[in-house]
């Protein structure tokens, strides 16, 4: 990595949590026991992000500049996207699936009593097609 040069990286990461559609129902009217899922997903993702180079131990540690979390709610789910842009020498790929990743598990992590069935198991909740959707490089320095 040390032989690149500094570079605006830009990185989009999607993914999706499936729910029973109760769930998503009680999230709309904020009726959720543990609080909103989507806000605490929004701050867990940024965490997650910043987080990346502690969760895994090959990825360099970033200054982040930017990262967004936006939440879209639909029918049986909840797509989380993740913006991630920093002036660095490597790309910022795995902090905006990290950023993702960690917002849906968090969303997970609020809504599982809703989620469980009379077994304690969980058949309609997955979390689904996380994955990059864009990564960008330019000349652009800081």
């Amino acid at each position: 990595m040390s032989a690149k040069p500094v570079q605006k990286r830009e990185a989009v990461a999607v993914g999706r949590i499936i729910l029973k559609h109760s769930t998503v129902e009680m999230i709309r009217k904020k009726a959720v026991e543990k609080g909103d899922p989507l806000q605490l997903a929004h701050v867990a993702g940024i965490l997650g992000a910043k987080q990346t180079p502690t969760l895994l131990p090959l990825c360099h540690p970033l200054k982040l500049e930017h990262v967004e979390i936006t939440e879209e709610v639909g029918e049986n789910y909840i797509e989380v996207r993740s913006k991630v842009v920093a002036y660095e020498k490597t790309g910022v790929e795995m902090e905006a699936l990290t950023a993702v990743a960690t917002a849906l598990l968090n969303i997970w992590d609020v809504v599982k009593q809703y989620e469980k069935d009379e077994y304690g198991q969980y058949p309609t909740t997955a979390i689904t097609d996380i994955r990059v959707v864009s990564k960008v490089k330019t000349s652009e320095t800081a």
